[in-house]
């Protein structure tokens, strides 16, 4: 498996875009045919296999039925995601009670 390709499904992610599909697509391509960049004779077969695999990983993401996750990787990475929004709002609360202390403008 490719390193650089990561999963795009929920709960590992929560908004997958075009971009981030053709990506994998771009990695899997360039693993798959040992090339990082394609020679001007391979250009048409390596974009025509990168169209391809973009496709075919946009229609699979789209057509997944998907159940509530139980997996040792879903739970850590919802702990990880909700360790990570904690710190986020924990260093907003002390940014907005700086302000205050400060008596600097501030919204709320």
């Amino acid at each position: 498996m490719c390193r650089n390709i990561h999963t795009l499904r929920p709960p590992f992610v929560e908004h997958v875009t075009p971009e981030d599909v053709q990506a994998a697509a771009l990695q899997y391509v360039r693993k798959i045919s040992g090339m990082r960049a394609p020679s001007s004779a391979n250009v048409a077969a390596f974009d025509e296999a990168v169209d391809a695999v973009t496709a075919a990983t946009a229609a699979l993401l789209d057509n997944l039925v998907l159940r509530p996750s139980t997996s040792k990787h879903a739970k850590e990475f919802a702990n990880h995601t909700a360790h990570a929004r904690a710190a986020d709002t924990a260093h907003a609360r002390a940014d907005h009670a700086k302000a205050h202390a400060e008596g600097r403008a501030h919204t709320h």
